[in-house]
């Protein structure tokens, strides 16, 4: 277990953090959007249950004790369940957000509407509300002879939680979740059924809605275990718990791969990094000339395409220079018969 979180950890950081330097390289290129403040602000939630949640709960299965201390115990759930709330509900927020450009300036940043700033606050306040009594009931327990960290909830709340379980995952990922998905679904559709030029817009479409269905999918697990032991019914088998846990970590991977293979914009962001970070490498390489562009690396590798055959042709076309002074004088130059110099050369062409 340490092995495979470790692994999918390392592995979602980095998409993550690539999608990350995309999206604000798109920003700072005026090619931002509405929906690309939502899909960075997803993307650092992400890297962040991977970078701080997946270590945290990979050291456990290691030591297979807690040797982390009391506050790492009641923050860390607390933590991941609020990255996770809030990734919900950005998902379902992007359905009111553009497709399309923001308008800017032609010097400054990005215009950004004042409504987007304000959403992405309001969710992150609310999203660490919601998991607070994680954050209240979790304590240390000895247990034999190691220690243990666990979620205990006092006699007195008892009624109270029970209806607070209820409606926490019902409001921040049943109703999210369906609402998202019917609405991309739907949105979809129309776009290709009745939009005049669906192409762009269904395709972004198409990335949201596989985005909100494997974050549905892969945190069902996360969710109906929790809401299971938090009910108090009999406690679920560990490999579900287990197989829960892992999926929380797989979905923050899966989202980036999601953006690099259907979202156009990361696609050609990822093709012109790859390009860069090639031509730094082969600046050792005398014969080989990075050239700096504007396009696409397709466009980019054509040019060079271009240039590498243009090349020898030009160097093919060179001449001495006494025959190129010589044709040059006679090149385009309409002689009369009777003045011609070399009479002969014209007699043997009647010839």
């Amino acid at each position: 277990m340490p092995v495979v979180l470790i692994g999918i950890c390392v592995s979602g950081a980095v998409g993550n953090l690539l999608v990350l330097l995309i999206l604000i390289r798109d920003f700072r290129n005026k090619r931002g959007s509405e929906v690309k403040v939502f899909l960075s602000s997803l993307a650092s939630l992400d890297l962040a249950i991977l970078l701080l949640c997946a270590p945290v709960r990979a050291i456990t299965y290691y030591k297979q004790t807690w040797t982390l201390g009391s506050f790492v115990c009641s923050t860390t759930d607390w933590f991941q369940h609020s990255c996770v709330v809030a990734k919900t509900l950005l998902l379902a927020v992007t359905t009111r957000a553009k497709h399309t450009l923001v308008p800017s300036p032609n010097t400054g940043p990005p215009n950004i509407p004042t409504w987007i700033h304000g959403a992405v606050a309001f969710i992150c306040v609310v999203s660490m509300m919601f998991p607070i009594p994680q954050m209240l009931f979790a304590s240390l327990v000895p247990h034999a002879r190691d220690t243990i960290c666990v979620s205990r909830m006092p006699a007195c709340a008892a009624d109270f939680m029970s209806l607070f379980y209820k409606i926490y995952p019902t409001a921040c990922y049943v109703v999210p979740v369906i609402f998202t998905i019917a609405y991309y679904t739907k949105a979809l559709h129309t776009a290709v059924n009745h939009a005049p030029s669906p192409q762009h817009q269904s395709k972004v479409t198409l990335v949201l809605l596989c985005l909100s269905g494997a974050l549905g999918l892969m945190l069902l697990p996360e969710w109906g275990t929790f809401t299971w032991i938090r009910l108090g019914y009999n406690k679920p088998p560990v490999g579900l718990i287990i197989f829960a846990q892992v999926m929380v970590y797989a979905c923050s991977s899966f989202s980036p791969v999601i953006l690099m293979t259907m979202y156009d914009d990361v696609r050609q962001g990822l093709i012109q990094i790859w390009f860069i970070a090639s031509c730094r490498g082969s600046k050792q390489l005398p014969s080989i000339k990075c050239q700096k562009t504007e396009g696409n690396g397709a466009e980019v590798g054509a040019k060079s395409v271009e240039n590498a055959i243009a090349q020898p042709a030009q160097e093919g076309e060179k001449t001495i220079p006494d025959v190129e002074h010589f044709w040059t004088g006679r090149r385009n130059t309409h002689v009369e018969v009777e003045q011609d110099p070399v009479p002969w050369e014209r007699e043997e062409k009647m010839l």
